[in-house]
């Protein structure tokens, strides 16, 4: 099975201010990856509209999930993400 990386940008004229990006395995599952919108572009609704671009393009996904910080929460709550309390994250370095 391949993986597929679906991604969007914003520009502002000849410059990337804004990134997402969502791996996937085309049918079950996909991870959001990387939302990171220059700080002089926050707060003006790039995010919300780079997540809802992703989301648009993995609507035929059954779960999409990502991992943020704390502080990020209400954001992922507003765009239609629920906290989960039956997941744990592990690492391997």
């Amino acid at each position: 099975m391949l993986l597929k990386v679906k991604s969007v940008g914003a520009w502002k004229d000849d410059t990337l201010i804004g990134f997402a990006r969502a791996v996937s395995d085309g049918k079950f599952r996909a991870y959001i990856e990387d939302v990171v919108i220059h700080n002089s572009y926050r707060e003006e609704g790039i995010g919300t509209k780079m997540v809802s671009k992703l989301l648009d393009e993995l609507s035929h996904i059954d779960v999409i999930s990502l991992f943020c910080e704390e502080k990020l929460l209400p954001f992922y709550e507003k765009n239609g993400f629920k906290y989960s309390k039956s997941q744990f994250i592990m690492h391997k370095k």
